[in-house]
């Protein structure tokens, strides 16, 4: 199992050890002033109709088919956020310092998520996330952590990591960038800025969902053609001023989590 995916560079900005982002080609030329709310609209909406079309050319899974059930190829279909239990990527990661960076981004997502909080499904992430000599004792370690009785009941949950009827737990990490501090052929360490959600949606919840900031520091080796946590780190913040927005309610909290799927692998 990977938790990444096959990342090759190709016309992303941003240099070495520095997140990439890919930006719209401007078609147009260079850009004028004075255009029209208009003309700016349909450019807009130029660009969304391309990633949607896009998005459903690369949705359709390597069918030789255009056509939908109704006999119509030319209406991309919707989909549902939520999970679908499908692993979006087999491979691995690039044998470079951008390689590196999105390793340790997924691996932050895998190692924040929710599923750290079942036996099995965090026996398959340590097997996946570390280096094979030190996954072991890291398991063993993260077992003692996270079957601990007293850390389960501060947090809201059962000795078996379930969140009480009528509540929904949420364990997210969204990583903000990424920042290779060192990088060589076999070893790379990684900065990795993110914000996170945790805590218990519902009615009835004495530990409300929270987001916090902090930055971890991944120590990667190259091992087995894949990069793999050796060791981290982990400090707060950089922490941004918190705007003046109101809170959602604990239904629409639940709501969203619910309907909007956490992401498995990120870059």
């Amino acid at each position: 199992m990977s938790l990444g995916d096959d990342h090759q560079s190709s016309g992303d900005y941003g240099g070495a050890g520095q997140t990439r982002l890919r930006l719209p080609e401007d078609e147009g030329g260079p850009r004028r002033g004075g255009r029209s709310s208009s003309r700016s609209l349909v450019t807009v909406v130029g660009v969304v109709v391309l990633l949607i079309a896009a998005i459903a050319f690369a949705n359709r899974g390597g069918s030789d088919s255009a056509s939908g059930e109704d006999g119509s190829g030319d209406k991309p279909k919707t989909s549902a956020t939520a999970p679908s239990g499908t692993r979006p990527v087999q491979s691995g990661f690039a044998h470079d310092a951008q390689g590196a960076q999105s390793a340790a981004a997924n691996y932050a997502v895998a190692l924040g998520s929710d599923g750290m909080f079942d036996t099995a499904r965090r026996h398959e992430i340590v097997s996946t996330v570390y280096a094979p000599d030190v996954a072991a004792a890291r398991q063993s370690d993260l077992d003692g952590a996270y079957a601990s009785a007293k850390f389960l009941a501060n947090i809201g949950l059962d000795k078996n990591g379930k969140a009480p009827a009528g509540q929904t737990f949420v364990s997210r990490v969204i990583p903000v960038g990424t920042k290779a501090t060192k990088s060589s052929a076999e070893e790379a360490t990684v900065e990795v800025w993110y914000t996170s959600l945790f805590g218990l949606s519902g009615g009835n919840s004495t530990n409300p969902v929270t987001e916090s900031w902090y930055t971890t520091t991944y120590q990667l080796t190259w091992t087995n053609g894949d990069w793999k946590v050796t060791d981290f780190q982990q400090k707060d913040g950089p922490v941004p001023i918190g705007r003046d927005q109101r809170a959602s309610t604990a239904d629409d909290m639940t709501k969203a989590v619910e309907e909007y799927g956490g992401f498995t692998y990120a870059r």
